[in-house]
């Protein structure tokens, strides 16, 4: 079994640190529960919605590269998922950088086959493209997201899907709140 996923809020928690960077950059009183909805649709549509100028988002970007592999936290139970496939692969709109270091600080870095980031320059999610190049070399049998952008390439090219934490997005072939749930799942089709 191969599994192919996001990055931010699925494999990390880390929308609680990006929450927090987008309120500092705010400067106001918007609620954490707020910008997080925002966060959850996309980051362009956060910065759309609050319209931040050029000069915020780079306010944003340096506040992000401050940011230690340390402040990632992994989802509870998800080593048990990543044991269970033969290949793991990572897609995200984050820097192939970061992703690699915070997985090699958790000692996670041993099972994934490839990571693709912005540098990688393929074009953003939800197009397919970049599960298309993973697809040339290897097979996919499920794609796990936390937003429907991550799940809406699968769901064209025909591969499995499993929403985590995010019951929101319709029409996926899973919804699980935790890794262990997952973990149960996929045993079961073992």
């Amino acid at each position: 079994m191969n599994i192919l996923w996001d990055f931010d809020g699925t494999l990390v928690d880390s929308y609680r640190l990006f929450v927090k960077l987008f309120k500092k950059v705010l400067g106001d009183d918007t609620s954490e529960e707020e910008i997080y909805s925002k966060m959850k649709v996309s980051f362009t549509h956060a910065f759309q919605y609050y319209q931040f100028t050029d000069e915020r988002k780079k306010e944003f970007q340096a506040l992000e590269a401050e940011l230690l592999p340390s402040d990632f936290e992994l989802f509870e139970g998800l080593q048990s998922v990543l044991q269970l496939a033969e290949h793991n692969f990572i897609v995200t709109h984050n820097s192939r950088e970061v992703v690699k270091n915070v997985i090699q600080h958790h000692r996670l870095d041993q099972y994934f086959t490839k990571v693709i980031g912005w540098e990688d320059r393929f074009p953003r999610k939800p197009d397919a493209t970049a599960y298309k190049h993973v697809l040339e070399t290897y097979a996919i049998d499920l794609v796990v997201g936390d937003r429907e952008l991550d799940l809406l390439p699968a769901k064209e090219l025909g591969i499995p899907t499993c929403s985590f934490q995010n019951e929101h997005v319709a029409g996926m072939d899973y919804y699980v709140d935790s890794y262990t749930e997952l973990y149960e799942i996929l045993t079961k089709k073992l």
